[in-house]
């Protein structure tokens, strides 16, 4: 089992989320670190209202859908609805991602094996910090 470190830094989170994805189905366990600098392309008063329409359709507030104010909880939410998690292998990939704010808790030999994702940054965008702060 191999250990990926991907910094999130200026790219779109359905990139990311695809690519970690498909690490964590390999068997591979991911870390994200920057995930509060992702982004989402788009107007950013689009993406808010898209956020606020789905967050009050749901009915009282133990139900769902549920959007998690921390940025680092907002991305790994992000990167699960791209696992297969109605079965037992979806939810094991799952338990092998872990998501940081900033460099979290990582040693200096680790940061030298970063990988860093060659994706183009859209021009419209939002970062995850910004849409976690108008929640």
């Amino acid at each position: 089992m191999k250990k990926v470190i991907i910094d999130a830094k200026e790219i779109a989170v359905g990139r990311l989320g695809s690519y970690a994805a498909k690490e964590l189905l390999k068997g591979n366990s991911v870390v994200v670190i920057n995930s509060e600098e992702a982004v989402i392309s788009g107007n950013k008063l689009d993406i808010l209202y898209k956020i606020r329409v789905l967050r009050n359709k749901g009915g009282n507030s133990q139900n769902g859908p549920k959007f998690n104010k921390l940025p680092h909880r907002f991305v790994k939410r992000m990167i699960r609805g791209m696992l297969p998690w109605d079965r037992t292998k979806g939810q094991e990939a799952y338990k092998r991602l872990i998501c940081h704010i900033g460099n979290g808790d990582l040693t200096a030999e680790e940061l030298k094996q970063v990988e860093k994702l060659d994706f183009k940054k859209p021009m419209k965008y939002v970062t995850i910090k910004e849409i976690v702060k108008l929640l």
